[in-house]
């Protein structure tokens, strides 16, 4: 990949935090780690050219990490990341403009796909 794609990864579980950079790493993309909502804050730019983000996290979960940046105009694609079966989050997601929701554990094909997809990169 030339033109090399940089993923913010949000995530407060250090090993799937882990497990998701060296995934997208694998594939060529750059990474940006951030262990909750606020600290994700600070590094979201016009670098970024997706973010992956957990759901649950404190202080500043992935929900409000994105009516943040949203409020913002940050356009930044979000794919969330979640172990909940919470029928909510779709209605939720949908309002804030999500790309995609992955459950947990995170595979990494559907990872790749999802984010490939999302930036235009589709593989066959």
């Amino acid at each position: 990949m030339s033109d090399q794609k940089k993923a913010l990864v949000v995530e407060d579980n250090d090993f799937v935090r882990m497990q998701i950079c060296m995934f997208l790493a694998a594939e060529g993309y750059e990474t940006v780690e951030a262990i909750d909502g606020k600290s994700a804050l600070a590094k979201i730019n016009d670098d970024i050219d997706i973010a992956i983000v957990d759901v649950r996290m404190e202080p500043m979960n992935g929900f409000e990490f994105v009516r943040m940046i949203r409020n913002d105009e940050v356009q930044t694609p979000v794919v969330l990341v979640t172990g909940d079966e919470n029928s909510d989050l779709l209605s939720e997601a949908s309002k804030l403009n999500i790309t995609a929701i992955l459950k947990k554990p995170i595979q990494k094909e559907r990872l790749i796909k999802t984010v490939s997809r999302t930036l235009g990169m589709e593989r066959s």
